[in-house]
């Protein structure tokens, strides 16, 4: 299959059989690297790191020369110099990506309306209304990328199927700036001698569960029985791969997508250890998130934190709330708590606060008595005054002198022939 560095790609050729497919995964190829030689094009060529100079930053993303000497996102920029010393290092710009992806947008909107994005630079097509409009799924693929690349400069590869899930596997395997068209009557034979990390939404920790038990390719899990494959993975994830896995895949493509979360990070410029500090930014942050969930008309019922160590070592903990909120303090007061039972003490260059399992504010029973109703109206006086007098000039006196340590936030991957 295709690998991150574009090695072992497989593509379909031209004509190839389209029958029973109608769902296309089209993804941008090292988007981010991509946008930045269109930006500046005497880059074209080289190998791109996109991250913070100061090489404690982690990599956004990587052009495909800089991917074959093992260069990945999220890794340090540190450690991807040292992989590929002669790396150009381009600070991210996310409002020029935030552009050319509308761009590309657009043109699957002319395509279709039903148009599924994923994330920035990825989304879902369901081609199969506008057939006398476009031609076949194949045709229609084909006509994509060309668009894409004539109107907005940039690649994409394009996975056709008969599922989502297919899909979504098929334009991985295409990349870069490929397509590969799996006909529904061979998707088993597609996924079968596939590995199982290849299959959308099992990572690193499942396959390494799986391995131990030799289940080593998609074949493997459709053929295992599914009570050992409960106890590699979990009941649910169990029954879940084996439909994948067979090629059972009823999801559709959703035109309105539910935001799952809200939340906020922030990288220090150096190494935390004072304790107070660190609480202080989880409270700041998840007065962030909360600003975030009243203007976007939801409330959270579980929260989230996140903890990058000095060593790169990432620890997370999550807990569901008895009642939903959209309180910051609410909010605080929870990962401060959760902060607490992580008992590792070491230098923190990463904190994040999240809020989960979203629904739309009031929409739970009406509470006859309100903890939060008194933070509530102050966190309802804070947001009209920030609307009043920008976001930056309203702020708790608990975070004021206390952004001294503080960086740049993270931002919120035989068929064909080779």
């Amino acid at each position: 299959m295709g690998r991150g560095d574009g090695s072992g790609r497989l593509v379909s050729p031209v004509g190839a059989d389209d029958s029973g497919t109608g769902i296309l995964h089209v993804d941008m190829d090292a988007f981010y690297a991509s946008v930045e030689v269109l930006h500046d094009p005497s880059l074209r060529g080289l190998p791109l790191i996109i991250g913070g100079p100061d090489g404690r930053s982690v990599v956004s993303s990587a052009s495909y020369e800089a991917r074959r000497f093992g260069v990945r996102s999220a890794m340090p920029v540190s450690q991807a110099l040292r992989l590929c010393p002669t790396a150009r290092v381009v600070p991210p710009d996310f409002t020029r990506y935030r552009a050319v992806s509308a761009a590309v947008m657009e043109i699957f909107h002319s395509i279709t309306p039903l148009v599924e994005p994923l994330s920035i630079d990825e989304a879902f097509l369901d081609v199969r209304g506008v057939r006398r409009l476009w031609g076949s799924p194949g045709e229609i693929a084909a006509l994509l990328r060309r668009r894409v690349q004539q109107e907005v400069g940039i690649t994409c590869s394009v996975g056709v199927a008969a599922t989502k899930h297919v899909a979504k596997m098929a334009s991985t395997i295409s990349k870069p700036d490929g397509m590969l068209i799996v006909p529904a009557a061979r998707t088993q034979e597609f996924l079968d001698p596939r590995p199982v990390g290849a299959m959308w939404g099992v990572g690193p920790k499942a396959v390494e569960a799986l391995t131990r038990r030799g289940i080593r390719l998609i074949r493997d899990v459709r053929e295992s029985p599914a009570d050992a494959l409960a106890r590699a993975v979990g009941p649910a994830l169990a029954q879940r791969m084996q439909q994948l896995a067979r090629g059972e895949d009823a999801r559709t493509v959703e035109t309105e997508r539910v935001e799952k979360s809200i939340g906020h990070e922030e990288t220090f410029e150096r190494d935390i250890l004072d304790l107070e500090l660190l609480r202080s930014e989880l409270l700041r942050l998840a007065d962030r998130v909360g600003v975030r969930l009243r203007s976007s008309g939801w409330e959270a019922g579980a929260v989230a934190i996140k903890i990058r160590f000095a060593d790169f070592t990432t620890v997370s903990r999550t807990v569901s709330l008895p009642e939903a909120t959209d309180v910051g303090q609410r909010i605080g007061e929870t990962a401060v708590s959760l902060f607490g039972q992580i008992e590792r003490r070491d230098p923190v260059r990463l904190v994040g606060v999240r809020a989960e399992r979203l629904r739309a504010s009031g929409g739970g029973a009406l509470a006859l008595w309100d903890d939060d109703e008194d933070r509530r109206r102050l966190e309802g006086a804070l947001d009209d005054a920030r609307a009043r007098f920008g976001v930056g000039t309203i702020t708790r006196a608990r975070h004021v002198g206390r952004n001294g340590d503080r960086g740049t936030a993270e931002q919120p991957r035989p068929f064909g022939r080779e």
